[in-house]
């Protein structure tokens, strides 16, 4: 089995991501994946301490390392294939505008996604042909669905907390996650997009992530299905969290993995440290 580990260079990495290294290099072949498309935050610093941390848990990993800065032709690609099928639309909305939408008293209660509030709709109408350079590129979720047809597809999860066959549900997709974002302005893709490109170029057997990340899967399934690429199997593992029982952030410098060996703490403390 072909897993990975893809980390973003915007800081330390910490005991979360150890265990999820730790969780994916144990599934099968791990490849590491530089998911730096934010370039106004990724840092060749915390490139090379990624590196020097895996390294020192006793990892390893086939060269070279896939950066996602580098892929930005294949994702535009990915894009275009969407927007030929007349499934993609700009948008000029900013987080102000929704929010504002959303507060309408003629609209019911804001429903939040797997990325924040659901979209109104409010450029849903506007063509590609007039999209302008501040412009982000939205999935028409419908139409998407629409084409599909009723047989949507599905995805096997491997991992504690919902193991089994799960299938889209299209009145889900609609109304819990909407017309996400498939290309920011300042980026030219997104998460969704990119990770979709990437897990079928790099023949990735089964994506080990966070839990948290359960809900952004049908989404992937969905772009899967659409653009004709396969669908891996997912184990989403449990999350490291602090006293307050709150997901460990990479500002968390405290729980960064080179605090721990600045300290003089071994691989194996690693280890005990997250529960294996």
């Amino acid at each position: 089995m072909r897993t990975r580990f893809a980390p973003s260079p915007t800081g330390p990495l910490h005991l979360g991501h150890a265990f999820a290294a730790l969780t994916a290099f144990g599934r099968g072949e791990m490849l590491l994946r530089i998911e730096d498309i934010d370039t106004a935050r990724s840092r060749p610093e915390w490139e090379a301490q990624i590196n020097d941390d895996l390294t020192w848990l006793g990892l390893d990993w086939p060269r070279p390392v896939l950066r996602q800065s580098e892929r930005l032709a294949a994702y535009r690609a990915a894009l275009d294939r969407l927007g030929a099928m007349g499934l993609t639309y700009p948008c000029r909305c900013r987080r102000s505008d929704i929010r504002a939408a959303l507060s309408a008293p003629q609209v019911g209660a804001p429903v939040l996604g797997p990325d924040g509030l659901v979209y109104p709709g409010t450029c849903r109408g506007r063509r590609l042909a007039e999209a302008g350079p501040g412009d982000a590129i939205r999935l028409d979720m419908a139409r998407a669905l629409e084409r599909l047809g009723p047989a949507l597809p599905g995805f096997t999860e491997t991992g504690p907390a919902q193991p089994g066959r799960h299938r889209l549900d299209a009145r889900a997709l609609i109304e819990t996650v909407g017309d996400v974002v498939l290309a920011r302005r300042d980026l030219g893709t997104s998460y969704h997009l990119a990770v979709v490109v990437d897990d079928a170029f790099q023949q990735i057997g089964e994506v080990t992530r966070g839990e948290d990340l359960f809900e952004a899967t049908p989404i992937h399934v969905l772009l899967q299905a659409l653009l004709g690429l396969p669908t891996p199997a997912y184990h989403h593992h449990r999350l490291i969290l602090d006293a307050a029982g709150k997901r460990l952030a990479k500002r968390d410098d405290a729980r960064a993995i080179a605090a721990y060996r600045a300290e003089g703490a071994t691989p194996a403390d690693i280890r005990r440290m997250v529960g294996l």
